[in-house]
C-alpha cells in the first residue's frame, strides 16, 4: 500500500512543541474555523447518519478518523472537544433518540498526519476523561491508511489545501508555468495557476479514491479547508494576498544579497484554495459520494481583534518548516519581521479581502 521512496508525498509539518512560534500557540484561526461549522456538523449527523443500519450489523465499534490532525490543542480542545468528541456525543444521542441505546457501540478515533508530525505534543494534550479509544496513524492521506470499509466517519480540517508535491513545471525556465519572482499562483499568470489546479485535482482524486475504499456505505466525511466563492478571481483570496506579501519580502531580501534570486525562483508554496465548483466536479467525477453540503463560510468573522502581529505568528507557525527547508533557518526572523511590516502597511486592504467566504465546508456521504 505504501508509496515508493521516490514518490512519497512532501511533508509540511507545523512548528512543533509549545514555544512562542509553535503551531500549538498560534492556531486560533483554525479554532475559529472549527467553531463556525460545529452546528453544521451536528445537523448533518442528526439528519444523515444511519445508525439503524450500523446497529443491525455485528459491528460493535464506531470508527472515526481525523486526517491531517497536525499538532497542538486544536485537535483536542477544539477539533477534539468541538468536533471529534462532539461527533461522538451527537452519534450517541442519535442512538438513544432512535431507541437503540442497547446497541451503543464503542468509539475509536484515529488521529492521522505525516510521520514527521509532532505526535508527542499532540498526545500529551489528550484529555484524560474521554469516551473513545485513541490511536495515532502516521502516513499520508494521499495513500490508503485503513482497511476496506472500516471507517464510519472521516473529518479533515485545514489539511487538504496542502499539495502532495511541488510542481516541476514551476521550476523550469523553459516552461510557460515558470513562476519567476513569485512563491504562489494568486497573482501569477494563468499557466502557473493551471499547474497548481492540475496538481490539486490529482491529489483530491487520489484522496477520494482512498476514502471511498475505507468508508462504509452510508459513512460520512466532513472536509473543511480554505476556499474561495465561485466566480471570484484567485487574487481576491486573502491567503493569496498573504503569500504575495511573503514573496515580496523574499524578493527584497534577494535584492539585498541576503538570499539568492535563484532560491526565490525555485521556491513555491504548495497550497491551493479551491472553489465549491471545483470540489463538486472532482467529487462527481469520483462517483462514490453524494454531496450533502457544499458551501463557503466566513470563519474570520468569529476572530475578534486579531492583530497584524498575531497574523504573522500564525503564518510563521504553519510555514516556517517549509521555508527553512529551502532557504535555511538563518533568514527566518528577518523574513517574518519584514512580513509583519509589509502586511501592517496594507492591513486594511487585507481585512477587506475577508468580506468573501474564505472557508469551504463540505459533507460527503459514501454511496
Amino acid at each position: 500500500m505504501s508509496n515508493n521512496t521516490d514518490t512519497v508525498p512532501e511533508s509540511y509539518p507545523m512548528n512543533s512543541g509549545d514555544g512562542t512560534n509553535s503551531y500549538t500557540e498560534n492556531s486560533y484561526f483554525q479554532k475559529a474555523a472549527t467553531n463556525v461549522v460545529k452546528a453544521k456538523i451536528d445537523d448533518v449527523i442528526a439528519e444523515k447518519l444511519d445508525v439503524k443500519k450500523n446497529s443491525s450489523t455485528s459491528e460493535s465499534t464506531f470508527r472515526l478518523a481525523d486526517l491531517g490532525c497536525s499538532v497542538g490543542p486544536n485537535t483536542f480542545l477544539t477539533m477534539h472537544s468541538h468536533t471529534m468528541q462532539n461527533i461522538i456525543d451527537v452519534v450517541q444521542h442519535k442512538y438513544q433518540s432512535q431507541g437503540l441505546a442497547s446497541h451503543m457501540p464503542e468509539f475509536q478515533v484515529f488521529f492521522n498526519d505525516h510521520a514527521s508530525n509532532d505526535f508527542n505534543t499532540l498526545f500529551a494534550s489528550l484529555p484524560q476523561r474521554r469516551s473513545y479509544f485513541a490511536t495515532r496513524v502516521p502516513g499520508s492521506f494521499h495513500d490508503r491508511l485503513f482497511p476496506e470499509s472500516s471507517l464510519h466517519f472521516v473529518h479533515s480540517s485545514y489539511a487538504l489545501q496542502w499539495l502532495s508535491k511541488l510542481l516541476e513545471e514551476l521550476l523550469n525556465k523553459n516552461s510557460a508555468a515558470w513562476n519567476k519572482g513569485r512563491v504562489h499562483y494568486a497573482s501569477a499568470p494563468d499557466e502557473v495557476a493551471q499547474a497548481y489546479t492540475d496538481q490539486f485535482a490529482k491529489d483530491i482524486t487520489t484522496f477520494l479514491d482512498c476514502r471511498a475504499k475505507e468508508l462504509v456505505v452510508g459513512g460520512l466525511m466532513v472536509l473543511i479547508m480554505p476556499g474561495i466563492p465561485n466566480g471570484i478571481h484567485r487574487s481576491s483570496a486573502p491567503t493569496g494576498m498573504i503569500f504575495d506579501f511573503l514573496g515580496l519580502c523574499l524578493i527584497d531580501m534577494a535584492k539585498e544579497g541576503l538570499i539568492s534570486e535563484a532560491q526565490v525562483n525555485t521556491f513555491n508554496l504548495p497550497v491551493y484554495v479551491a472553489s465549491p465548483k471545483e470540489m463538486t466536479q472532482l467529487v462527481e467525477t469520483n462517483g462514490c459520494f453524494n454531496i450533502e453540503r457544499m458551501e463557503t463560510t466566513q470563519p474570520r468573522a468569529r476572530v475578534d481583534g486579531i492583530s497584524g502581529q498575531a497574523l504573522t505568528k500564525h503564518l510563521r507557525a504553519g510555514m516556517e518548516g517549509i521555508i527553512s527547508k529551502h532557504f535555511g533557518t538563518k533568514i527566518i526572523d528577518e523574513l517574518f519581521d519584514r512580513f509583519s511590516k509589509k502586511q501592517q502597511e496594507s492591513f486594511n486592504l487585507l481585512e477587506s479581502k475577508y468580506n468573501v467566504g474564505t472557508q469551504l465546508f463540505m459533507v460527503l456521504k459514501r454511496i
